[in-house]
């Protein structure tokens, strides 16, 4: 089954915790502090493979979590950092944040890497926290959270040529006798469900030729299969516009080749623009005067490129296959979306509130990954690290805030399980 859309969720690894230790060794007295830092946690990185062809390998499998960090050791020792994620995906992968519908990359090139997710940076030991006053720091930093979010990828082939038109008209042949493509070939529309892909080798140079499925009228709101595959001739450098002027089944090719580009125009106003070839298509099945005057009224709209052929009896071809390689030798890649920077792709976190403040009555709740962090790296036994706390609560605007939103004296402030009476 071809699978060219998908949506996953990933999770980068969470950041190791540090370590409260304390140095203990036979005839050293007061070793100190010499808790470790926690690793790091492991990147989620997609990587653009060549021999994929679809996004089959999401079928069944929609979340994906990166290692998460150890924790730290005593004798200074930092945990060990945690595996990255390497996700496959085909070249022409098209990787976007579902919730802001923004692009985070663009994988056009075999052995590309991303890193989407980046893992939680580990948590500091208590020897980072020593210093003259207070020389035994019995708390340590937790781990920060790895990035996470839902995604939706979806393929867009990269293929130098597209073939298009409606249902039958012999898109398949014609990729089948110029390439060394085998597509399903039968008498009756809809044959093919899938994009197909040949490649030409022509004197000196080699292309790929992608044949459409399923484009007719109205596709680009879902009629036929079009809505699912238009989007594969975004990246093509050239149109071959394939019609059927036999006109056997009573349809005008006129009107089919009208309808095809309104289709293209009203998916993709640059498609329209693109070059495009037009190939009168089953000339031996249409009379002179047919195909004449399809030809009169193409060349009226302005396409001066049209060729009559049949694939089916190999008509025509040479000419045409020399006309498409002149071509896409001298048409330059199409490139469709800027490659997202590195600030680009994680705005979204460098933007991120530390916190927020949901007041329920006379009970103010704080929230946030950032202060959870915080909590859990806090020790209640501890007085250096419930003064550490609340200073923290202090310096990061918690407090402030707290005010703002008109807590009073006696109030309750809620922390994750963490819940205590506010006073000045």
């Amino acid at each position: 089954m071809f699978i060219d859309h998908a949506k996953i969720h990933v999770k980068a690894g969470d950041g190791g915790a540090g370590m409260v230790s304390f140095h203990t060794e036979k005839f050293v007295t007061n070793g100190g502090p010499d808790g470790g830092d926690g690793g790091k946690g492991g990147d989620v990185v997609f990587v653009a493979v060549g021999r994929l062809s679809n996004l089959g390998a999401f079928r069944f499998k929609h979340k994906f979590v990166a290692e998460d960090g150890a924790k730290g050791m005593n004798r200074k020792m930092y945990g060990k950092g945690g595996a990255d994620l390497e996700i496959a995906v085909p070249v022409g992968t098209v990787i976007k944040d579902v919730e802001t519908d923004r692009i985070l990359a663009d994988m056009t090139e075999d052995g590309q890497r991303v890193v989407i997710a980046k893992g939680g940076k580990g948590g500091l030991g208590n020897m980072h926290y020593a210093n003259a006053v207070r020389q035994a720091p019995q708390f340590a930093r937790a781990g920060l959270p790895g990035e996470e979010m839902d995604l939706y990828i979806e393929l867009k082939l990269i293929a130098d040529v597209g073939l298009v038109g409606y249902p039958n008209a012999g898109k398949s042949t014609l990729l089948s006798v110029l390439t060394n493509a085998k597509p399903k070939i039968a008498d009756y529309p809809f044959t093919t469900l899938e994009p197909v892909l040949g490649v030409v080798q022509s004197y000196d140079m080699s292309y790929v030729i992608a044949d459409i499925p399923g484009i007719i009228e109205d596709a680009h709101e879902g009629a036929g299969l079009g809505h699912d595959f238009l989007r594969h001739i975004e990246r093509t450098r050239l149109l071959v516009h394939v019609v059927d002027v036999s006109a056997r089944d009573g349809r005008d090719p006129y009107d089919d080749f009208v309808s095809i580009n309104n289709e293209l125009m009203q998916f993709n106003k640059e498609l329209a623009s693109r070059p495009q070839i037009v190939v009168a298509n089953k000339c031996d099945d249409a009379s002179e005067e047919e195909v004449e005057m399809f030809i009169n009224a193409v060349r009226e709209d302005g396409y001066e490129d049209v060729y009559v052929i049949s694939a089916a009896a190999r008509i025509g071809l040479k000419e045409l296959c020399d006309k498409i390689t002149e071509m896409v030798s001298k048409l330059p890649p199409v490139v469709i979306h800027d490659v997202a920077d590195k600030e680009e792709m994680n705005y979204k976190y460098e933007e991120e509130r530390k916190f927020d403040i949901v007041v329920t009555g006379s009970v103010y709740e704080v929230t946030g990954k950032w202060i959870n962090v915080v909590l859990e790296s806090t020790n209640f036994d501890s007085t250096d690290s419930m003064a550490y706390f609340q200073r923290t609560l202090i310096s990061s605007g918690v407090i402030d805030a707290l005010k703002a939103k008109g807590i009073r004296e006696g109030d309750t402030v809620k922390i994750g399980e963490l819940e205590f009476d506010y006073y000045e």
